[in-house]
């Protein structure tokens, strides 16, 4: 390759060449020659406009070739054509790399931009090729969209102008044709060129009319099907969550699974620091919307209690809404004001009720269970939910006094004492519901007298605590949680009828005893002082 200084001398009349003669493989040459040297930043810094010029128009001579091309048997010229448009594409992309001059140099040449003429070819090569040579199609145009979708993004990249150019030459079509492009790379440069433009004049242009959303919603589908491409994640969180107005829009179209792809990245959102999430523009708004969306779809994961489905997208969604609204409130000062929605925290107690009831009415998604050995193979749908349900209440009680009454006008505090046992199916939810009684007693005296009345009726049905080795004792109105006796012996080992194993005892009064026994039945290996009848444990000793 000739020194960058040799290429500018001539530069000028090789292009007029490319502009008048027919196209060929020495033309490609000089193309791929200046693509190299825009790499350099002196050769950019130094380009001259007239460069520019002649660039536009051998796109227009190229793109009116390709357009002509109808045979089949063209192939070769077709081929170079497309070879030649992906290089002018790559010299501009080249040519705006940390060089504003040369953005404004291109947006000053005329009022059509050379944002329109590539539009058209893409239109072109992403139809019309695939009809004719479906080989061609794949090896030839993916880098030219490539390429030329590349040279939008640098074009419009810390430059103003330039971003709104692309943006009004360029949407809604460029995006809707290419945000679901079969060709990923495709796909993520286009991304990344509306994340460039975006700004909050342009997110309220994708309220406007179904078009425009269907740019969002496309987004959005994205983040589901291609979760490691970054840039539509930067679109959602960075853009998109500061418009309530069009996350409820979208909301009205979106189907459940990618309601749900939405609220895991309004999750993402709410576990980064306080600071950031001021700086994310989740509204109070948008909380409000989906404290409202709860309340209206908040019964539709009851049918999960009938058909226990892992993929019951309903009940899902209803589930990262309750999910949003417990890390909302969780003390987050730009979302406490939830605690003002009476029906909010109604709502929620309710349903606590509801799925508390069907749980104990017959064996189903909602029954407490305490076999956590098959816990991680169940899949179920429903893990966690009436723990989160716990949660909700404790936070919107957390120093409220009209919540705090809301709960006992409810019978709230007896259903969530009812909740303190452990349950497999409901990580940690004892201790929610301890978190959630303390913050409904707290400085309130009437809920204080409630659990005050309170009458003990002895120890509850603890056989889930024996299955752990522990048991409990009512020890004058105290409650003891105490590991099983290491010597508990099921069995009269001085038996007459089965006395195989005999020890020597001691007489007072009409009392037998010995002080040896305990050491004995303790120096039986666990195993056997287990085992389920008399015969299997005299088979072992």
């Amino acid at each position: 390759m000739a020194a960058p200084s040799a290429i500018m001398l001539d530069l000028d009349v090789s292009l007029s060449k490319l502009i008048e003669e027919c196209s060929s493989r020495g033309h490609l040459e000089i193309l791929q020659n200046l693509t190299k040297a825009f790499r350099e930043q002196e050769f950019r810094a130094g380009v001259q406009k007239s460069v520019f010029q002649s660039l536009q128009q051998i796109l227009s001579k190229l793109s009116k070739e390709i357009h002509a091309f109808r045979d089949k048997k063209e192939t070769e010229a077709l081929s170079l054509c497309l070879q030649m448009t992906a290089e002018c594409f790559r010299i501009q992309r080249n040519a705006c790399v940390q060089c504003a001059r040369n953005q404004c140099l291109m947006s000053d040449l005329s009022s059509h931009l050379p944002t329109t003429l590539n539009l058209n070819n893409f239109k072109y090569v992403n139809s019309e090729l695939l009809r004719l040579n479906p080989v061609v199609f794949f090896c030839l145009t993916f880098p030219v969209l490539r390429c030329g979708i590349q040279f939008l993004g640098n074009f419009a990249v810390g430059n103003q102008v330039c971003k709104d150019d692309v943006w009004k030459h360029g949407f809604p079509h460029l995006f809707l044709t290419f945000l679901d492009h079969s060709d990923e790379k495709t796909v993520a440069y286009c991304s990344m060129v509306l994340h460039t433009c975006l700004d909050a004049e342009k997110v309220t242009d994708l309220v406007l009319g179904e078009e425009h959303q269907d740019v969002a919603m496309k987004v959005i589908s994205l983040c589901r099907k291609q979760p490691e491409l970054d840039w539509p994640v930067l679109i959602v969180t960075q853009h998109f969550l500061k418009s309530s107005e069009l996350v409820e829009k979208m909301f009205a179209r979106l189907n459940n699974q990618e309601r749900i792809t939405l609220l895991e990245l309004v999750m993402t959102q709410l576990g980064e620091e306080e600071e950031a999430i001021e700086e994310s523009g989740i509204s109070g708004r948008l909380a409000k919307f989906f404290a409202s969306c709860f309340e209206d779809q908040c019964k539709a994961v009851l049918t999960l209690a009938s058909d226990p489905s892992p993929t019951d997208e309903g009940a899902l969604f209803v589930m990262g809404l309750l999910d949003v609204l417990c890390e909302m409130t969780s003390d987050r000062k730009k979302f406490m004001f939830l605690q003002n929605y009476s029906e909010l925290l109604k709502t929620t107690v309710e349903l606590l009720k509801e799925v508390h009831f069907v749980g104990k009415a017959s064996r189903n998604v909602f029954t407490a269970t305490h076999d956590f050995s098959e816990l991680g193979a169940s899949g179920n749908p429903a893990m966690g939910f009436k723990a989160h349900l716990i949660r909700l209440i404790g936070n919107l009680c957390h120093h409220n006094r009209s919540n705090q009454d809301k709960v006992r006008e409810l019978d709230g505090i007896a259903l969530l004492l009812d909740n303190c046992n452990i349950d497999g199916n409901n990580p940690f939810i004892s201790q929610w519901a301890i978190f959630a009684v303390r913050n409904v007693l707290d400085q309130n005296e009437q809920n204080q007298e409630v659990l005050r009345a309170l009458e003990g009726r002895g120890v509850a049905d603890d056989s889930a605590l024996r299955e752990m080795g522990f048991r409990l004792e009512d020890r004058d109105g105290s409650l003891l949680l105490r590991p099983f006796s290491s010597y508990s012996p099921p069995r009269n080992l001085c038996s007459s009828d089965f006395g195989f194993l005999r020890v020597a005892t001691h007489s007072v009064g009409h009392r037998a005893f010995s002080c040896c026994t305990p050491k004995l039945w303790n120096s039986v290996p666990k195993n056997i002082r287990e085992t389920p009848s008399l015969k299997s444990f005299q088979i072992h000793i």
